[in-house]
């Protein structure tokens, strides 16, 4: 155990023996440190971690906390997390030791969160203030549940920032009209728009889409996968949740459509997308067909609270809705409750009947 000096070119290298997660044995050699220093001080790093030291660097810590929840989690989620880890969270506890953070720092932290502001010059949302705080909170909970840390300072320091309810928009049927009217001079997004509108499917889900979802016979759609576009790269994973995997219905006229348009697409295979647009031409799409419909801006996502929308306009019970759109029922009742119709008055008048019933 300890630094050696390379003879040969004067760099300083580490060679020592410790035991891994199985109990083994084991030898590590790691060379071309520029100082001694360095050198013991990796080695030290490097057995902090394996010993899960709490008095190991935060930063060290959360290279365990990658190793330990990269694998569990979609690479997109990761991404976000990482994201927050590094610009926000390490440049802070970075080199502070784990054990010796406490929730007076982590206030700290919180207040220097809020004074800072986002690329347009405007403070942080409550609701992305929330997300860096619930993010730490992961962090020293990881520690706390597997690495026997003590207490978690996050936790005692309090909450930041709050969820901000997002205003739930959407078109009508006949906005959706004059929207799908004002783009239908380019087929792909005629045919993309009709798909989320009409199906209800997340916009991942459209992108994802091939030949071999579809059962025209059956007049059917299958959700098994999700698109996202990852480090410029294609990247194909499921669904958001497991109850998002599902099997929709479509209507007849839009079987039609969607045969006319897969006989019209060239090179069409079962395993290529047919869709082979990216979100930001959806976004530009929908910004062009909004303004010359004369019709009010919506997201993409909001095509989905249309559609749940024109289902509860309908009728359809909110276990129904939950089934088509890949929801727990309970999210339904709970997010669109506001359309559906109000039975006040029918159950004022059915307790009127029952009490006269009694009178009687």
């Amino acid at each position: 155990m300890g630094a050696f000096k390379n003879k040969e070119n004067g760099t300083w290298y580490v060679q020592f023996r410790y035991t891994d997660w199985r109990g083994e044995r084991q030898q590590k050699f790691k060379r071309g440190f520029p100082t001694k220093r360095e050198a013991l001080a990796w080695e030290r790093t490097f057995l902090m971690e394996k010993q899960a030291d709490m008095n190991m660097s935060f930063e060290s810590f959360a290279k365990l906390y990658e190793q330990d929840v990269k694998p569990k989690i979609k690479l997109n989620t990761w991404k976000t997390k990482e994201s927050i880890i590094q610009q926000k969270i390490l440049p802070y506890f970075g080199k502070r030791k784990l054990a010796e953070i406490t929730a007076k720092d982590v206030i700290d932290w919180q207040n220097e969160m809020r004074s800072l502001t986002n690329d347009r010059g405007k403070p942080f949302s409550k609701t992305y203030l929330k997300t860096l705080h619930n993010q730490l909170s992961c962090l020293f909970n990881h520690a706390v549940r597997y690495y026997s840390l003590p207490v978690n300072p996050a936790q005692k320091a309090g909450n930041m920032g709050s969820e901000e309810k997002k205003e739930m928009l959407f078109w009508t049927k006949a906005e959706y009209d004059k929207f799908i009217d004002a783009v239908m001079d380019k087929p792909i997004s005629y045919y993309a728009f009709e798909m989320l509108y009409w199906c209800g499917i997340r916009m991942g889900e459209l992108l994802a889409l091939t030949p071999a979802d579809f059962d025209f016979v059956r007049g059917t759609v299958s959700i098994t996968k999700s698109y996202q576009r990852i480090n410029k790269q294609d990247v194909i994973t499921t669904p958001k949740t497991k109850k998002s995997i599902r099997v929709i219905q479509m209507p007849t006229f839009l079987c039609d459509e969607m045969q006319d348009y897969l006989r019209r697409l060239p090179g069409a295979e079962d395993g290529s997308r047919i869709f082979p647009i990216s979100k930001h031409y959806l976004h530009s799409e929908m910004q062009r067909g909004s303004k010359a419909a004369g019709v009010k801006r919506i997201r993409i996502h909001d095509l989905r609270h249309s559609h749940i929308s024109l289902l509860i306009d309908q009728g359809f019970s909110a276990l129904a809705i939950a089934d088509r759109v890949g929801h727990e029922s309970i999210d339904i009742t709970y997010r669109y409750a506001h359309l559906f119709p109000t039975r006040q008055t029918e159950m004022a008048d059915k307790l009127d009947s029952l009490k006269c019933e009694k009178g009687a």
